[in-house]
């Protein structure tokens, strides 16, 4: 469904402003006069489709944030002001009670994600119909999302909420695509080329389906809230100690353990922490963070987090592992 964008690539190394070119005429030639639903996650690829449309369409762009309560700590606040302001059409749909109802009960990885994915896309088609004369809906889809997904007989890993987690009976007429064969370093440099921020061309990958897959198991606001907090945390203690690293970010294994708080027995969550290293995310490599920065983190998560009893660290590459959990 769509235009072919992962065609306009070219046989060794990508001009990216020949791609950008490329790509805005061939936006131009799909959309044509029609209007185009962005859901806008505020995440690298999100934003970086979002100026790229908005220079190709302008005034046919509509940019839908859905904040499903499956963020990071404060992240829907930081993403509205992000983009409040531009000229986007940017409307923010606060939407955490009825993921979470949706979530409700299941465990199974792909299943939560297929059930977010399904859900956005339930989301986009309602505030769709509130508009005039949207038949597109637009996609930060980049070309790893299309391979881990098992697209064009392709072995599955994970279904991307966008790619294999897209419900059959879509309520658009086409996707717009136009990172689809772009890879991560080649999405930043294109962010960049079109003059947003660090702040978003820099930022660090968050999955579609968010802390859904960060949470193990049944997904609850309460274990989300547990998770957030470690999570900022942890990704505060990183950035302080300058580390290098691609990705970072806490876990919610679900499992529990006894540990000691306030000079008694407790019996609280373990929280797994993970930092990776990679050129382009189809492989990665354990970051090998100093023991004083996991030290740090670890006692900062026990005290601050009162849900917390033990702190662990992921040292498995990609592959065997994926950087996600789930």
């Amino acid at each position: 469904m769509g235009n072919n964008y992962e065609a306009l690539r070219t046989e060794g190394s990508l001009d990216i402003r020949v791609y950008e070119e490329k790509v805005i005429e061939a936006i131009q030639k799909q959309v044509g006069d029609g209007q185009v639903l962005l859901g806008l996650s505020g995440g690298v690829d999100s934003s970086v489709c979002a100026a790229l449309l908005a220079k190709a369409i302008p005034g046919k762009l509509h940019c839908i944030f859905v904040d499903h309560g499956l963020m990071r700590k404060s992240e829907g606040d930081e993403v509205e002001a992000a983009f409040a302001g531009r000229d986007l059409n940017f409307v923010r749909v606060n939407a955490e009670t009825r993921f979470l109802g949706k979530l409700a009960g299941i465990t199974e990885p792909e299943a939560k994600r297929k059930i977010v994915g399904e859900e956005f896309i339930r989301v986009f088609e309602e505030e769709a119909r509130k508009l005039s004369g949207v038949e597109f809906l637009a996609q930060g889809t980049i070309y790893p999302d299309v391979v881990e997904s098992g697209v064009d007989g392709a072995a599955v890993i994970k279904s991307h909420h966008n790619v294999g987690g897209l419900p059959a009976d879509i309520g658009f007429k086409e996707l717009v695509e136009p990172l689809r064969g772009l890879y991560k370093p080649e999405v930043r440099e294109l962010g960049r080329l079109l003059g947003l921020p660090a702040a978003l061309t820099e930022r660090q990958p968050f999955p579609g389906p968010g802390l859904a897959v960060r949470c193990i198991g049944e997904v609850t606001k309460e274990k989300l809230d547990i998770l957030r907090d470690a999570d900022a945390i942890f990704r505060a203690e990183i950035e302080s100690a300058e580390i290098g690293a691609n990705q970072y970010f806490a876990v919610m294994t679900g499992l529990k353990a006894v540990g000691i708080k306030n000079e008694k027995r407790a019996y609280g969550y373990v929280i797994a922490l993970r930092a990776v290293s990679t050129s382009d995310f189809m492989t990665a490599e354990f970051v090998k963070v100093p023991y004083e920065v996991l030290g740090q983190s670890a006692e900062r998560i026990c005290a601050e987090v009162e849900a917390v009893t033990r702190v662990v660290y992921d040292i498995t590459g990609k592959p065997p592992g994926t950087v996600e959990w789930e």
